[in-house]
């Protein structure tokens, strides 16, 4: 049953509550992607019903995702490749998880209402690939919410940042001299070089060849007001920080 959550509102002191919660995401990652799980949720309430749908989270690891989903009366199915990262939470598999590809998602063509992903783009060699699955998987009029951190904003390197700015690898060897060990996002192998520009072309030609109609396309952490900086091409791979896709399967 769907339970009360509270309007959607993207305005300022939203998005300072969701970058100061950033610093918590290491330490504290029940704080922060609880939080950023509530949050996703709501705003996802404002493109489609959530209450009896089939929800499919790509990349959900230990679904702190699928249980905001649930909470709001969606039955989730969670996909994941990493079965240790699926198991980070408690131990224990999340309920209704899957071990698969994003890639090669293991769903039948449109089975889907909803298909979901938070920033698990960045994380495949072969983006457009993933995307491309997601949009098969959905149903006809059903959602496809893509979210990703893109490669030139301040996070775009993960806990290398800002160095990757400098060059991936050369921001992976500085980490590794600096704490002794490999950085977890390890570019070239577990993080990729996604922009803003690429993934917005990929967005367009779905839409021109009929496959998904572009909802929109937004800076996921910014005020409503701020949406226009997707538009302006450099700045906003810097600016826009977490790219939104939001697509309509037709």
């Amino acid at each position: 049953m769907e339970t009360h959550i509270p309007p959607f509102r993207a305005d300022l002191g939203r998005s300072v509550r969701l970058l100061s919660a950033f610093r918590k995401e290491q330490t504290d990652p029940d704080f922060f992607y609880g939080m950023l799980a509530a949050d996703t949720v709501a705003q996802l309430r404002g493109y489609t019903r959530l209450d009896g749908a089939l929800v499919l989270d790509v990349g959900g690891g230990p679904g702190y995702f699928a249980d905001a989903l649930r909470e709001a009366g969606a039955r989730t199915v969670c996909v994941d490749c990493d079965a240790g990262e699926m198991r980070a939470r408690d131990g224990a598999m999340p309920e209704g998880a899957v071990l698969g590809s994003a890639l090669c998602l293991p769903l039948r063509t449109g089975s889907v209402d909803v298909c979901f992903s938070s920033n698990v783009l960045e994380h495949v060699p072969d983006p457009r690939a993933m995307a491309a699955e997601m949009v098969r998987v959905t149903r006809p009029g059903g959602l496809i919410y893509l979210s990703y951190t893109s490669w030139f904003s301040p996070w775009g390197g993960h806990e290398t940042s800002p160095w990757h700015y400098l060059g991936g690898h050369r921001a992976a060897r500085r980490y590794e001299r600096r704490y002794g060990r490999r950085p977890k996002n390890v570019y070239g192998e577990s993080m990729y070089a996604v922009t803003v520009a690429e993934m917005l072309a990929w967005a367009r030609r779905e839409h021109l060849r009929g496959d998904a109609e572009l909802v929109e396309a937004l800076p996921r952490y910014h005020p409503r007001w701020a949406r226009h900086v997707v538009l302006l091409p450099g700045v906003r791979e810097v600016v826009t920080w977490n790219l939104l896709l939001v697509l309509r399967r037709r």
